[in-house]
């Protein structure tokens, strides 16, 4: 079979050349446009086919090629759009004056709380961090108790978060357990009227700590409004709201637990500026000295007044043409008021008269606010610009 098809293709080939050879040049050139022609035609299917295969991805197709999976991010990888909208991070504005205020907050919680338990306690700063409300809410672990408190002068809320290690082991000091007695853990239960009441006389204790912590600062007053054990009847804020968390440790040697304290910015926006002091009582570059004595000298200075009787404009011709015994009628009568000013502002209007051998004027109205004409103003821009 290979013998005789390669016989039968050189036989092929031999009747195309004789019939090329032998042919007339017209109809080797019509061939040769066919063959074109239909080189070209492929091309054009090709080229077809190409484009038909072109499509435009889908949603799925995107996301997978991000590398984000239909619950959102890939393997928990925080990278891509999705996490830049979905972040949690909060910027934490720098407050250095609210540092210090829970500094001041742990010292006195230490006296505080050593009085109310008769115990040796310690109380010390964990962290101060910046998050989203509805993200706190989330992360608390439980059983805990939240008591929501306002800060009336502030007129907005906060929350203070007890754990529960710090509950039982509150409870146990204060009804007289051994400090050598293991903590006892009780799950799955609500906590008792006691225990309630134990705590909230606990959170009293360290809001009003907090009370003298921003009373240098801002004098407040932070009011319990209640106690919930299910945070989300303790929302006090939009989950997407931002918040600053404080979170304090309590040890009583081998007993102890956290509080965290929860303020939304929302509630610190009456006193940020004075938060965002280095130290108490900044003045930006303010002098007091030098302010009484500016305040001084601008009273002691002289002001001149000119007390216009009428003002008339006329051509610069007529000007020129005054003579010695000309009379200007002014059209005014002795009764009319006189015009007080300085410079080019108007300050009020008087009565013209006469005090012993001197002419005077008597203020007639109230003075007027002075407004600064444009003149004025190009010249006091200008003065600033090149100097005095």
């Amino acid at each position: 079979m290979g013998d005789e098809e390669d016989i039968d293709q050189d036989a092929l080939a031999a009747d195309w050349g004789v019939d090329l050879g032998e042919g007339e040049t017209p109809d080797a050139d019509e061939m040769a446009s066919e063959w074109s022609q239909m080189v070209d035609e492929d091309e054009d299917e090709a080229d077809a086919d190409a484009s038909s295969t072109e499509r435009v991805l889908n949603q799925e197709e995107i996301d997978s090629l991000l590398g984000f999976n239909a619950d959102g991010l890939n393997g928990g990888d925080k990278s891509g759009i999705r996490s830049i909208i979905n972040s949690t991070i909060v910027s934490y504005e720098r407050l250095p004056m609210l540092e210090i205020v829970f500094d001041r907050l742990v010292r006195l919680m230490t006296t505080s709380l050593r009085n109310f338990t008769s115990d040796n306690v310690e109380v010390a700063l964990d962290s101060l961090s910046s998050v989203r409300f509805g993200d706190y809410l989330n992360s608390i672990p439980l059983p805990a108790i939240l008591s929501v408190f306002k800060a009336e002068e502030w007129d907005n809320y906060g929350l203070v978060t007890v754990g529960s290690n710090l509950i039982y082991s509150m409870v146990d000091v204060l009804l007289g357990g051994g400090r050598s007695s293991m903590q006892l853990r009780i799950e799955g239960r609500p906590y008792t009227t006691i225990e309630m009441n134990l705590i909230r006389r606990m959170i009293e204790v360290v809001l009003e700590d907090a009370d003298q912590a921003f009373a240098p600062l801002s004098p407040v007053h932070f009011n319990i409004e209640r106690l919930e054990t299910n945070p989300r009847f303790a929302a006090i804020a939009r989950p997407a709201n931002a918040a600053i968390v404080v979170k304090l440790r309590i040890d009583m040697e081998d007993r102890g637990g956290t509080i965290e304290i929860l303020l939304p910015y929302a509630t610190i926006e009456p006193i940020r500026d004075l938060l965002l002091q280095m130290f108490m009582g900044e003045k930006f570059g303010r002098d007091p000295i030098w302010e009484g004595h500016l305040a001084t000298e601008v009273w002691n200075s002289a002001v001149e007044l000119n007390a216009v009787l009428f003002e008339e404009e006329m051509p610069l011709e007529r000007v020129l043409d005054f003579k010695v015994g000309d009379t200007i009628v002014f059209d005014r009568r002795p009764d009319d008021p006189v015009l007080l000013r300085c410079g080019d502002t108007l300050l009020t209007d008087g009565k013209a008269g006469r005090a012993g051998d001197k002419v005077a004027v008597r203020v007639a109205s109230r003075l007027r606010r002075p407004k600064m004409t444009y003149a004025a103003f190009e010249q006091a821009a200008q003065m600033a610009v090149e100097g005095p």
